[in-house]
């Protein structure tokens, strides 16, 4: 019963005699007390509560009780009596008064309701809600008690929890694996990957990510470009920092993304591709390649940016972002504007509710084609295809199409892309064409809720009159233990996979554990 309500009986002339019986009861010993929160406590546990509006629903209230006529005459007045979906209390047994003192507390509270609103309450019910307070006033004790009791337990947990404002996420990756080209000598690895993600809002519109990475999951020797998405970023188990980033609105059509270190276009851009592509997560499918179109992997940097999606229109989303490579370094030739940099904008079009288009260019800049990885990050394309014009200091433009459509109640997903891109030695007239493309078919819920089956077939990016196009094949099926547990068998193999025509295809096996929390 709220105190409000409480204070205001008080104040009536017609309450006077519940107002002393507090004042008596509350000198009394509380061993009664005691006993009957005791006698009480356990009772009604086993059901759900739900709302019924009429006390004759309520089959097992006995009609030969006086408070039985009185509830009836405040449930049919007001709607405001609590019971079982089943319309009666656990049988033909009597109403506990637990039970009663329940019901009556929720007409109490519909009352206040009503004064707060300036409704009017007969007069009549007052005196009526009176004897029935003091009838039940041990029990609706217990009920305070019990309110009380919450909120000290919530204080307490609100005095000791992590924070007010940040939630903590975890994956956790066990990755077992073999890649069976026998040119290449690799081993079967048993690897792993954590990720700790701490999530704050300041507003409740904005997120601040924190995340925490450590992983030894290297990809296998001469197949680096059939790495999965938990094989991208080996680190030795050292901690780091994997992801800094903030999103906030502006208005209700501007959503901003503000990086601050290694940033991904797929961490705001629209990919087009419906459950395949988990931003390298481990949750959907097992190549870094299948995920999405490789032009979401062209410029990654260790630096930040910034980027926007704007939406003019319900059906149209506006995407546009700038990562530089060394944004963080001061020196000669890096810095925020003068290092590597890529600059993405995209238009995607939701077409219809369950077909959607996107296309895209990305404008890049790399100094000695960034050895260490290339054009491409992650473990996409060919060595030729990250590396062009014998890793000169280059432009890139590049231009990509997606498409996506779901069908058969979401029961099944198809996306397509293909892409382009020419780089431009900045010495001279040099240039290269780089190709891609590819088709991904998802089937969510297939056999159980929460599992996915994949297949993606596509060729990875290589570069044009130089490679053998390496045609990229994919399946794997996810299935999901429980809302925390997936266990992810697949195989991912690859036609000549450095575009060399001598060597041998790659095959790689892969059973995938995720732990999710």
């Amino acid at each position: 019963m709220s105190k409000s309500l409480r204070n205001m009986l008080i104040g009536v002339p017609v309450l006077a005699g519940f107002a002393m019986g507090s004042s008596v009861y509350a000198q009394t010993d509380n061993s009664q007390l005691i006993n009957q929160i005791q006698n009480y406590g356990n009772e009604g546990r086993s059901n759900s509560i739900n709302q019924v509006t009429n006390v004759n629903q309520l089959q097992d209230v006995s009609p030969a009780d006086w408070a039985y006529e009185a509830l009836r005459s405040l449930v049919d007045r007001y709607g405001c009596i609590v019971g079982y979906p089943d319309q009666t209390y656990r049988g033909s047994r009597a109403l506990s008064r637990y039970e009663f003192a329940a019901g009556l507390n929720a007409c109490l509270n519909q009352i206040e309701r009503l004064i707060a609103s300036s409704e009017a309450v007969l007069r009549e019910d007052i005196e009526t809600i009176n004897r029935l307070l003091q009838e039940f006033e041990a029990e609706l004790a217990t009920l305070g008690g019990r309110v009380d009791s919450l909120e000290s337990r919530t204080a307490f947990l609100e005095d000791h929890q992590f924070s007010t404002t940040t939630k903590l996420q975890g994956e956790v990756v066990f990755g077992l694996a073999q890649e069976f080209t026998s040119d290449n000598d690799n081993q079967a690895v048993f690897q792993d990957r954590v990720r700790l993600n701490f999530v704050s809002s300041f507003t409740g519109k904005d997120s601040l990510y924190t995340r925490l990475d450590a992983s030894n999951a290297q990809p296998f020797n001469g197949v680096e470009n059939a790495a999965t998405t938990y094989q991208t970023a080996p680190n030795d188990n050292n901690v780091e920092i994997g992801w800094l980033a903030y999103y906030f609105p502006i208005g209700e059509k501007i959503d901003v993304y503000l990086p601050a270190v290694f940033p991904l276009w797929q961490d705001f851009v629209p990919t087009v591709s419906p459950y395949l592509d988990s931003f390298t997560g481990a949750t959907a499918s097992l190549s870094s390649f299948g995920e999405s179109s490789p032009i979401y992997k062209i410029g990654l940097s260790e630096g930040g940016g910034v980027g926007f999606n704007f939406k003019p229109l319900e059906k149209l989303t506006i995407s546009a972002g700038y990562f530089g490579d060394q944004s963080f370094d001061p020196s000669q030739g890096s810095g925020l504007f003068n290092g590597d940099y890529s600059a993405l904008g995209q238009l995607t079009f939701d077409v219809t509710d369950n077909i959607q288009l996107a296309a895209t260019y990305v404008r890049g800049y790399f100094q000695n084609a960034d050895s260490e990885e290339g054009i491409f990050d992650l473990g996409v394309g060919t060595p030729n295809a990250a590396r062009p014009l014998d890793e000169r200091t280059i432009t890139t433009d590049s231009v990509g199409i997606q498409g996506s459509w779901t069908l058969l109640d979401s029961r099944l997903a198809l996306n397509a892309y293909g892409l382009w891109t020419r780089a431009n030695d900045v010495a001279s007239s040099d240039d290269s064409d780089i190709w891609s493309y590819g088709l991904g078919v998802a089937m969510p819920d297939f056999g159980k809720e929460g599992n996915l089956l994949g297949v993606i077939a596509g060729v990875q990016p290589y570069e044009g009159g130089v490679d053998n196009v390496p045609v990229h094949v994919e399946g794997f099926y996810k299935y999901q233990l429980n809302d925390n547990i997936s266990v992810t068998p697949g195989l991912i193999w690859i036609s000549k996979p450095n575009g060399d025509k001598f060597e041998k295809n790659g095959l790689v096996g892969v059973v995938r554990t995720t732990f999710t929390f």
